[in-house]
């Protein structure tokens, strides 16, 4: 990666047409992500970042409930970090876009050497890339964007440790907060040489290169439907694939794994919900006793029901070398059963997938479960222009 690059990738921002299924992905990604936050406004996330500017704190209750959507070749929450850049300096459709291109390629670049580092993709790559967001809506031109994104270095970091505590959500935060202040620097006139960019790349293990070419958002955006890691999306869908079964009867339940998959998944024996949302023999346990895990399913009491304790007990996690990516291979779950009745189920690919989008239906009912039904045809017609007035409401200054 040189200079030249880091140029280029300005100057794409800078010059990008959005095509209508551009706009499309846009969209939905405004109506998802304004839907999660919406779901967290009682969090205590937001109580902990009152008086915080706005992109800190619409991104920090976006995330926490870890509910938004995933770019998987980068391993990173784009919506989460770019919309509430974009939204807290007026931008829309075009100016999310383009911060969302810039994430997703860089992203993709830094790769899962950088993610199996333990560096949380979201915040580094995110800092930049909101600079690239709010500086489009402040009026940037490429030269500024480059300017914009070198400014956004010193605070383009966040660790995997974090995960299953309040700082994950934080950090995706100060990233986004991180971007609007280097872009307000950079439209003030403030210097930098874009080359920092390429340093840091290189220390934070960057394997590049940055492409430019294909739709703004390269490969797509995977939805969840279960508000924890990506990484059990896939386990989640696996297990409720399985036939009916008496969970009380489970002895066993065996999950074979690419261990590429359980690099975000780093508590075991969760006591927590924020845990829960990380944990391989959780979110199994999870699947078999609520049919389908929501909200309900990742709060400290459900993590220490007895029942899901003693389910998440009896999981075998097989670890299969090899991956580079959370949804490597593929998952397979083989359930056992006192009576000695054997099932067994594998997946590749979740539902909410780029290949396995959600349909409007599907979308409709997350939207209606994070905000309720009589809210949820609101947001679904949301717009650009209205979601930062939104947001105020939702989360007014305390």
């Amino acid at each position: 990666m040189t200079a030249a690059r880091v140029a280029d990738l300005a100057e794409w921002a800078a010059a990008l047409p959005p095509t209508a299924a551009d706009e499309e992905l846009a969209r939905r990604a405004l109506v998802d992500t304004v839907a999660v936050t919406l779901a967290a406004a009682d969090d205590p996330v937001a109580a902990w970042t009152a008086g915080s500017p706005e992109a800190l704190r619409w991104a920090a209750v976006g995330h926490v409930l870890d509910f938004d959507d995933v770019h998987l070749p980068s391993t990173s929450h784009i919506s989460v970090v770019c919309a509430p850049a974009a939204l807290a300096c007026g931008g829309g459709t075009r100016e999310y876009l383009a911060g969302a291109g810039v994430m997703a390629r860089l992203g993709a670049a830094l790769g899962w050497e950088h993610y199996r580092a333990g560096w949380h993709a979201t915040c580094t790559a995110g800092a930049p890339a909101a600079a690239v967001a709010a500086g489009l809506a402040l009026g940037l031109d490429a030269a500024g964007l480059a300017r914009a994104m070198a400014l956004a270095v010193p605070a383009a970091g966040g660790v995997q440790r974090a995960f299953g505590t309040g700082a994950k959500p934080l950090q995706v935060g100060f990233a986004a907060a991180a971007g609007v202040r280097a872009a307000w620097l950079a439209a003030a006139g403030a210097s930098a040489d874009p080359a920092a960019l390429d340093q840091w790349f290189t220390l934070v293990c960057g394997t590049g290169p940055i492409e430019l070419d294909g739709p703004a958002v390269p490969d797509g955006l995977a939805v969840k439907l279960h508000p924890c890691c990506y990484a059990l999306q896939r386990p989640i869908s696996a297990a409720r694939s399985l036939p009916p079964l008496p969970v009380e009867e489970i002895t066993r339940i065996v999950v074979r794994t690419p261990e590429a998959a359980l690099q975000p998944l780093i508590h075991s024996s969760p006591r927590t919900g924020l845990e829960g949302k990380f944990s391989l023999e959780y979110a199994v346990a999870a699947a078999l006793l609520d049919g389908f895990p929501g909200a309900e399913s990742f709060t400290d009491d459900a993590v220490l029901r007895p029942g899901a304790q003693r389910l998440l007990a009896s999981v075998d996690v097989r670890r299969q070398p090899g991956g580079a990516d959370v949804l490597a291979g593929d998952v397979t779950i083989t359930v056992e059963l006192a009576d000695g009745t054997v099932a067994e189920a594998a997946l590749d690919v979740p539902a909410g997938h780029p290949r396995r989008p959600p349909s409007d239906v599907d979308l409709a009912a997350k939207v209606s479960g994070c905000v309720g039904p009589e809210r949820a045809p609101d947001v679904l017609a949301l717009d650009w222009s209205q979601a930062a007035a939104l947001l105020r409401d939702a989360l007014p200054e305390r």
